[in-house]
């Protein structure tokens, strides 16, 4: 089976490829791609889609690679993906750990999946959620899809609560406007497409004490409408502090 479908480049194979070429009955298939993904020769995708290694595994065993894990999966449900969150907080180097899940929004998958020794966590989310990348190329001749830069620094404030990326990401935002990475006008752009009221209040707050133009700051003001509650600054701690009325923001951490 290996030696046929490494003979045709073929990284992907599905029940009901095999029994012709190989002679196999439906049974014997099935029984066959059992035993090989027990044994660690290929992946399972899901159930009736297996990966194959390019080459026999060195040691008996193999495992796909985050990008082909990922690009096969959504690939198949004719979706999209960006990679977000602790891995997008790595590659930018805004945290030192390195994650030992692959965390990706997407429009058609939610939960946790394996592929291999692959772990994915899938967040989905609706299809104008998805947008603001950067493709990467990997050495085995991929494509992977992040966010970009500026998304993720938004995303970092946007999704706190499952990435526990506050009050850190504003320290990153500072550090980003300072060395010039990313720029005050493409952050409120990207709040004011991917964020929500809070997301756009907290980052409003804070480019206001970092000078930013009036211009861009009335942008932000714009997307919000009058409102007597409070949000707190950093949401890990009370709400007791100094209240800023014009973004509705308590200043309980100045972190």
């Amino acid at each position: 089976m290996l030696a046929y479908l490494q003979i045709r480049k073929q990284r992907a194979v599905r029940t009901g490829e095999l029994t012709g070429p190989l002679r196999l009955t439906r049974a014997q298939e099935r029984e066959l791609f059992r035993r090989m993904a027990r044994g660690g020769l290929i992946a399972r995708v899901r159930p009736g889609l297996y990966l194959i290694p390019p080459h026999l595994p060195l040691g008996g065993s193999w495992t796909p690679d985050e990008a082909l894990a990922l690009n096969t999966l959504l690939a198949d449900r004719q979706g999209r993906y960006q990679i977000c969150g602790p891995n997008a907080f790595n590659r930018y180097g805004f945290d030192e750990q390195v994650p030992t899940r692959v965390y990706a929004y997407n429009n058609r998958i939610s939960g946790e999946r394996s592929i291999g020794a692959v772990a994915l966590t899938l967040i989905k989310v609706a299809d104008e959620r998805l947008g603001d990348t950067a493709e990467v190329p990997t050495p085995e001749g991929l494509t992977v899809v992040y966010s970009s830069r500026v998304r993720t620094l938004v995303d970092a404030v946007y999704d706190w609560s499952r990435f526990n990326s506050l009050p850190r990401a504003f320290g990153w935002i500072r550090a980003e406007l300072a060395a010039g990475r990313v720029g005050a006008a493409e952050v409120v752009r990207v709040a004011l497409s991917y964020g929500d009221i809070g997301t756009i209040r907290r980052i409003a707050a804070l480019l206001e004490r970092q000078g930013v133009g009036a211009a861009l700051l009335r942008k932000l003001e714009r997307a919000l409408r009058p409102s007597t509650s409070l949000i707190p600054w950093n949401p890990a701690r009370p709400k007791r502090g100094t209240v800023d009325r014009r973004w509705g923001v308590v200043w309980n951490d100045r972190a």
